[in-house]
């Protein structure tokens, strides 16, 4: 099995259940993701509300739930086991991060969030439904094509922020002209795909009976793809919206 989510690998699965133990299921994996929704939500709320009053306080939350987060999802990659317990840790984050992004983004476009929390669950449910009917199908040259556009991606991004540093402008990813438009509306469909490998992941554990513990590992990675999704989508509608302005 192949997913481009780093979250969940063919490794992810390994290991046997004893004899009794509760075993992965569909329906507690979702369970799960949503519980780790309304955790971000939670958070994301709390920041938002911080940044009406005091910007830069917010923002001081945000950056270190970014970082936090960070730790937290390694530590949950190759802790798998501890995903009961670091997962919500990382969702707990991840909603402080997305916050303040959200808080700041809104700041300058004015129901921008709305629209991009919209467009992250309606393209979310649209994948699921479509994956649960067949119409879209995760073969092996499915994956290996979102395994290696998203691959892509991450070098892209690796190579915008190391010239950064060296206070280089990769203006044509960054900006909002129309090939910065083309680039991130790319991003939004690798991003979106990214859903459907991991739901045919999340159902290949449940087929082979992994242990429970494994439904909050396989909700911590589509919380993953979820935040990767909104964020871009939010950056695409921000570019869309300043050549409106």
């Amino acid at each position: 099995m192949r997913t481009s989510n780093p979250t969940l690998n063919e490794n992810t699965f390994t290991g046997g259940v004893a004899v009794g133990e509760q075993r992965m299921t569909i329906q507690g994996t979702v369970n799960k993701t949503a519980a780790l929704l309304i955790v971000a939500m939670f958070a994301a709320l709390f920041t938002w509300q911080k940044f009406e009053a005091n910007p830069a306080g917010a923002m001081s939350w945000a950056i270190g739930g970014a970082i936090v987060g960070f730790i937290v999802g390694l530590v949950t990659v190759f802790k798998k086991e501890w995903s009961p317990v670091t997962a919500p840790i990382y969702a707990l984050c991840e909603g402080l991060l997305i916050g303040g992004i959200s808080a700041m983004y809104n700041a300058k476009f004015n129901g921008i969030v709305l629209q991009a929390g919209m467009l992250t669950f309606g393209t979310l449910f649209a994948l699921l439904a479509a994956y649960r009917t067949g119409w879209i199908r995760a073969t092996e040259n499915f994956k290996l094509g979102v395994v290696a556009a998203t691959g892509g991606i991450c070098i892209m991004y690796l190579v915008s922020w190391v010239l950064s540093m060296f206070n280089v402008n990769m203006s044509f990813m960054h900006g909002s002209g129309l090939l910065s438009i083309g680039i991130s509306a790319f991003v939004v469909v690798i991003a979106a795909l990214n859903l459907v490998l991991d739901f045919d992941f999340i159902e290949q554990g449940a087929q082979v009976g992994a242990p429970k513990y494994l439904e909050w590992y396989g909700a911590f990675g589509l919380l993953v793809t979820l935040v990767w999704l909104y964020l871009e989508i939010l950056r695409l509608l921000a570019k869309l919206s300043s050549r409106r302005d």
